[in-house]
């Protein structure tokens, strides 16, 4: 592995070397790397627990909240997903030279486009250790080197996962620095990375807005951004209320410290003063704080505790258990909040009409949509593609769950009998 030991500058030429050779490996070659990376987790879970279990002791120390201490944990059943999760996407089907279009032009030019790797992929990302795994088996899939640069609250987490991948592609027969680690925490290091023209083929940086703007400041090569993600659920004025109030406390509780989890619930005028007080006692009931606009307050009763929510609060997203809640007068205005505050990540409206379901789909520009669902659901393992590196919340190239598919490129191959144009 090519690792933190080493300069950014030599893990950048080692990963450049080593894309080519990834590159022209084929596919059953990169799914039996995969798959070795599955087993190797399997096998070496006492060393990466022992590892994480000194990050985990340290933000701790550091003083780490409890939303963040979740998203650093590892443990035998998180391991167990992440040898599932690469196992999945060892068993994808190949990208690497699917014909996306083909056709024969008048000249008798035979056209094909054809996916391929983009070379050098880049991934930063905050926290989550599970990252480091899932970043490398999607790039292997795809045939790009991963060179990755995770935080330091992570740093020994990453580190022998990241030797754990490299361990078992070298093992594989593929070259080490197909997976590549950098020590996280430098400035200087998001920067040279940054800055890194003609080595890394694109950067995707996982975490909070932060890093997003630290990283735009330095970039000069291509970025997808994995960002942030205020996500609202919108209780339509013809919602099944008690559908809404399971959508709403599993959107926030199941697992409040993910960029997925709702962070604002907006309800319709109409319908407020039946369920809030449902959903605003559930919400409570599972230790969530309440922001709520003055009508919201107004109807959550005595013995609900609500805090006065500001304008900062709507444009919020809290990776914690804290919601902010209002009232809107119609299916516009709620709309015209989202838009506002929104991040264009995951957004839901439960409705039972599907005049109010289609303009919602139509209007609300985020990644994904929902009709009657939790926005817990953005996930590339949950919509079928195997492990994600990130949600992007961008138009180009890549929207939504980054997949296998979301780390290629493609080249347009062109047969010829001599032609030339006139």
């Amino acid at each position: 592995m090519e690792s933190s030991h080493r300069s950014v500058t030599e893990v950048l030429a080692a990963a450049k070397l080593a894309a080519p050779l990834l590159a022209a490996a084929a596919g059953e070659l990169r799914t039996k790397a995969i798959e070795a990376i599955a087993d190797s987790l399997i096998e070496r879970t006492p060393e990466i627990i022992a590892a994480n279990s000194q990050d985990l002791e340290a933000g701790r120390a550091a003083g780490l909240d409890a939303a963040l201490l979740d998203r650093l944990l590892l443990d035998e059943a998180r391991i167990e997903g992440m040898a599932s999760g690469a196992r999945a996407v060892a068993h994808l089907a190949d990208p690497i030279g699917e014909v996306l279009e083909e056709s024969t032009l008048a000249n008798g030019l035979r056209l094909r486009k054809v996916r391929r790797p983009l070379g050098v992929v880049c991934v930063v990302y905050e926290a989550r250790p599970n990252v480091t795994i899932d970043a490398a088996v999607l790039c292997l899939r795809a045939g790009s080197a991963a060179v990755l640069r995770g935080s330091s609250m992570a740093a020994r987490s990453n580190e022998v996962l990241a030797r754990v991948a490299a361990e078992a592609v070298e093992a594989a027969g593929l070259p080490a620095a197909s997976v590549s680690l950098v020590a996280g925490g430098d400035r200087d290091e998001l920067e040279q990375l940054g800055g890194a023209e003609g080595i890394i083929d694109l950067i995707i940086p996982r975490g909070g807005e932060g890093l997003k703007k630290a990283l735009e400041v330095v970039a000069k090569v291509p970025v997808i951004f994995a960002a942030s993600g205020n996500c609202h659920v919108y209780v339509d004025a013809a919602a099944d209320l008690e559908m809404a109030t399971r959508i709403i406390v599993n959107a926030k509780v199941q697992r409040p410290g993910v960029c997925n989890a709702a962070e604002s619930l907006l309800v319709h005028q109409s319908v407020a003063g039946d369920f809030l007080p449902l959903a605003l006692a559930a919400l409570a009931a599972e230790g969530v704080e309440l922001r709520c606009d003055g009508r919201a307050a107004a109807l959550a009763g005595s013995t609900i505790k609500v805090i006065p929510a500001t304008d900062e609060d709507f444009a919020t997203e809290f990776l914690s258990p804290v919601i902010s809640v209002g009232v809107v007068d119609s299916l516009d205005q709620a709309i015209d909040h989202i838009q506002r505050n929104g991040s264009g990540h995951s957004e839901a409206i439960i409705t039972a009409d599907s005049a109010a379901a289609d303009a919602f789909q139509t209007r609300v520009d985020a990644a994904v949509v929902y009709v009657n669902a939790s926005t817990r659901f953005t996930d590339g393992a949950e919509f079928g593609m195997g492990a994600e590196i990130g949600i992007s919340t961008q138009k180009l190239h890549a929207r939504g769950p980054i997949g296998l598919r979301e780390l290629t490129t493609y080249s347009w191959l062109v047969n010829g009998d001599g032609q030339i144009r006139g």
